[in-house]
């Protein structure tokens, strides 16, 4: 798991899917009659396999991300986009063949949409970058062997075979725990599920004839920024070499003393296709952070060396400047989410009780509006109210299926994580519910998943009442059940807000999100151990440093063993930090929006504190480009940002297939690219 980046849309209701002021009668009718597939119809042979496609890519773009600096973006455009163009090319093809072939509707893009989210989303909630890794070996080496409360025994290394077993007993109760309640949170509370919404508008784009030609220029600009950004990727490891000081990602291009501060550009298309992608104010907070944490406070505290912590130490020593670092970064990360998750239950509260007041208050009203667009867009509800609750799930599958699960999964889990007793998962089992609804009302009304709060939640809890003697594992895999299924629940309810919208069958949606869920379950631990074996996974001076494995693991250890042995004045630091996220939070609320746009996010200024800057320099250069695109020609801008960013993240992530198979085959980079000062001072 790593920080997922909220959109940056504005709020989108389904006002703004409805026709448009002065289109004729003739083409909304034709709306409002549309034929609609039967589910099974929705669910093709050519759209799974479509799906499994993009899901192995989207997986190994999102662990890339999870194992470098922890920063995901939301790729549900690029999903939506490239199973459009993959679909319609080979329909394409097979008519020119002469081949009679079914037709492509938005109700079978819809579901490989839905497919392709739930399968890389386990790459972001299955662990692989967070609770899963602080498990193994190296995360308990880098602490160090005599840390307090980092024991031996609280070490289980990644295995293919139960980290799919695993996610197989795991990540298939969110779907079942909140289905009955579908109609609630989607026709009764009229939630807006931001990015739902937005992504049935642009399915409903791509199957009318102005969207389809936009979406195929999209296709062609995507393509080539894919082309670009993979031969650069290539060109790139030539210069590589052996180690990790070799090539452009290692180039000093702000000078050699900046570069010792981590502050340099280093070329890479997946940060800059972040930037291009992510909000303004996430780009300039993650800046920020950098230049708070590197260019200010290390320094500082590096100054005090001998003084606050032994100047002998290692990098790596968390009795040294790497405890700063670490333990700061955790501070910054657990006040950002305690003020959200109590935000986001008042927020939920509020809502639930004036929405019953609104219904037992005001008069129902039943006269027919006159007004034939209003009368239109009624139409339109109607047709989708009537799809929507046509295919109904029935409660008692719903609740047998949860039941089972979570018997399956109590009997289950003890075996794989012997410290988290058959109770403790039981107890989780009988609260994850209402915990998955609440999850799902906040990102309906606000778009933000706090799934990693709730599983640092169960984390801390379940640690601290185990104890030593096997509270790290038990945490980290409590960590794991309640995270997958309050992510789940609320990736399954922002789907059929997304199914609604686009007259996809409720059915349809469900089962995919199943078949979805289980390609995940497979692909994502599969694409995981092809990094596992190609990098050297966790190591704080490699690519692939695994942030967050550290971060969780110490967070299993503060829950059992307290603040011991920080370093002098880092838990003063850590308090500081801790409450100024707090404020910072509060201030983005309580003041205007045309100064809360400015004021930073706390949860991305906590990302480089741990990992370094030189991610933040390319996510800048991706927003500053972003920013002026938008001021030369913004219709531009808006219609292909988005292709241009997926297609440099997915040109890079297609690299690393044979940039893993050249390292398991040994083969290195012929040249190492070095900058060094040309004299010695």
């Amino acid at each position: 798991m790593g920080t997922e980046i909220p959109r940056s849309e504005d709020e989108i209701s389904e006002a703004l899917l409805q026709p448009e002021s002065g289109k004729t009668a003739t083409t909304t009718t034709t709306a409002a009659d549309e034929h609609v597939p039967e589910w099974k119809e929705q669910i093709t042979l050519r759209g799974l396999t479509v799906s499994a496609l993009l899901g192995t890519l989207f997986c190994i773009i999102t662990h890339k991300l999870n194992l470098t600096v922890g920063i995901i973006p939301s790729l549900n455009v690029a999903a939506g986009l490239l199973g459009f163009f993959f679909v319609k090319s080979w329909t394409g093809f097979l008519s020119k063949l002469g081949f009679t072939v079914k037709p492509f509707t938005k109700q079978e893009n819809t579901v490989i949409q839905t497919c392709v989210v739930a399968c890389y989303g386990l790459a972001f909630s299955g662990g692989f970058g967070s609770y899963l890794i602080a498990m193994d070996e190296k995360t308990y080496k880098l602490i160090g062997a005599d840390y307090p409360g980092n024991h031996a025994e609280d070490v289980i290394n990644p295995g293919l075979w139960w980290m799919i077993g695993f996610l197989f007993v795991v990540s298939f109760l969110g779907l079942f725990s909140l289905v009955p309640l579908r109609k609630v949170m989607v026709l009764d509370y009229k939630l807006t599920y931001p990015s739902g919404t937005a992504t049935a508008m642009l399915i409903n784009s791509f199957h009318t004839n102005t969207g389809a030609e936009l979406a195929g220029n999209q296709v062609k600009c995507l393509g080539k920024y894919l082309s670009l950004s993979l031969i650069w990727s290539c060109f790139k490891w030539f210069f590589s070499g052996i180690g990790d000081a070799c090539g452009f990602d290692n180039f000093p291009t702000l000078g050699l003393t900046l570069y010792k501060n981590t502050f340099y550009f280093d070329f890479s298309p997946t940060y800059i296709g972040c930037g291009l992608i992510c909000p303004h104010i996430v780009n300039c907070s993650v800046l920020l952070g950098a230049i708070i944490s590197w260019g200010i406070l290390w320094p500082f505290v590096s100054q005090h060396a001998g003084d606050w912590y032994p100047a002998d130490l290692g990098s790596n020593d968390f009795k040294g400047l790497y405890g700063y670092k670490v333990f700061i970064a955790i501070a910054i990360i657990l006040g950002d989410g305690l003020y959200n998750l109590v935000k986001i239950i008042a927020v939920t509260v509020k809502e639930i009780c004036s929405s019953r007041s609104r219904r037992l208050n005001l008069p129902i009203v039943t006269d027919v509006v006159d007004d034939s667009e209003a009368s239109e867009i009624l139409l339109v509800k109607k047709k989708r109210d009537e799809v929507f609750l046509k295919d109904r799930i029935p409660l008692g599958f719903a609740v047998s299926g949860y039941v089972g699960l979570a018997a399956i999964s109590t009997a289950t889990i003890p075996l794989i994580f012997p410290p988290l007793k058959w109770y403790f998962v039981l107890c989780s089992y009988f609260i994850a519910p209402a915990l998955a609804f609440c999850n799902s009302y906040g990102t309906g009304l606000t778009d933000w998943s706090l799934a990693s709060t709730y599983g640092k939640i169960g984390l801390f809890i379940i640690a601290s009442v185990v104890g030593s003697d096997g509270g790290v594992i038990a945490g980290l895999a409590a960590c794991g059940v309640m995270m997958s299924i309050v992510s789940t629940a609320a990736d399954l309810m922002q789907d059929f807000k997304t199914g609604y919208l686009t007259l996809s069958s409720a059915k349809s949606m469900f089962v995919s999100q199943l078949v979805g869920t289980a390609m995940g379950c497979v692909i994502a631990p599969l694409t995981f151990w092809l990094f596992w074996t190609a990098f050297d996974i966790g190591d704080p001076n490699g690519p692939y440093k695994a942030p967050y494995a550290v971060i969780f693991r110490e967070m299993a250890i503060l829950g059992i063993e307290g603040f011991a042995e920080l370093p002098k004045h880092c838990l003063a630091l850590c308090y500081g930090f801790f409450i100024a996220a707090l404020i910072v939070n509060l201030l983005r609320d309580i003041t205007p929006p045309k100064i809360s746009q400015f004021i930073p996010i706390p949860m991305a200024m906590a990302v480089p504190f741990y990992i370094g800057a030189y991610f933040a320099i390319d996510m800048f250069v991706g927003t500053v480009i972003l920013f002026v695109w938008e001021r030369i020609n913004r219709k531009d801008a808006d219609d292909f940002a988005g292709a241009v960013a997926s297609g440099l993240i997915c040109g890079d992530g297609i690299w690393t297939i044979p940039s893993a198979i050249l390292s398991i085959l040994r083969i290195n980079p012929p040249i190492c690219m070095y900058f060094g000062p040309s004299s010695a001072s």
